[in-house]
């Protein structure tokens, strides 16, 4: 079974305070959570091991293996602490300028080449994740991946002088909500939804 030691780690959690931590809903009853995720709704089902998403018109979705190890990680980890509210790079985070390399370096690239030529489509594309436009760049975002995860997201334009670049931020508090792994995997969620809603507005 997928990610069956997150599970485990999960189950000897006490579900009213680890909800406390993530900032979601725990409900004693039916032994579930349920947890925002890129703005799509959640139920973690601990009596059968299940995440699926609940969709407005009650039809259920189970969660891509990604979207599982994210919340579970999360659910696991996460802190109650206020955002520091300042934005800095993956580097700088704990350890980062040791992990975000190679294989794990941040997909600013696939950001680049999406939205290079116009920036602006970020915007159209980060609609359906309930994101707020901010002030930096030629376009930027901030949105929550989960409940205590912002990102922010910034284009700069190609243009005849330079190539386009793309930064991806995170609140200094990021590395105390999610493993660096695991964090990494939820930016790649992020963008891959991105690309995704990019694609489909044309």
């Amino acid at each position: 079974m997928a990610h069956e030691g997150l599970w485990e780690q999960l189950e000897k959690l006490d579900g009213t305070e680890t909800a406390q931590r993530a900032k979601c809903q725990y409900f004693d009853s039916s032994v579930h959570y349920t947890i925002t995720l890129l703005n799509t709704e959640y139920a973690v089902n601990l009596s059968d091991r299940n995440i699926f998403s609940i969709r407005s018109d009650s039809t259920q979705k189970e969660a891509q293996f990604l979207e599982q190890l994210c919340i579970l990680a999360y659910l696991i980890n996460a802190r109650d602490l206020p955002l520091a509210n300042k934005l800095v790079t993956g580097n700088t985070l704990p350890g980062g300028q040791f992990f975000f390399r190679g294989q794990h370096s941040l997909p600013t690239e696939k950001l680049e080449e999406a939205f290079g030529d116009n920036p602006e489509v970020l915007h159209q594309a980060s609609a359906q994740l309930n994101a707020d436009y901010c002030e930096f760049g030629d376009a930027s975002i901030s949105l929550y991946m989960l409940p205590r995860l912002p990102l922010a997201i910034v284009i700069w334009g190609r243009d005849e002088e330079f190539e386009a670049r793309a930064s991806i931020l995170f609140d200094q508090t990021a590395a105390s909500q999610l493993p660096l792994d695991a964090l990494l995997a939820a930016v790649n969620l992020t963008v891959g939804t991105l690309l995704k809603n990019a694609s489909e507005s044309g």
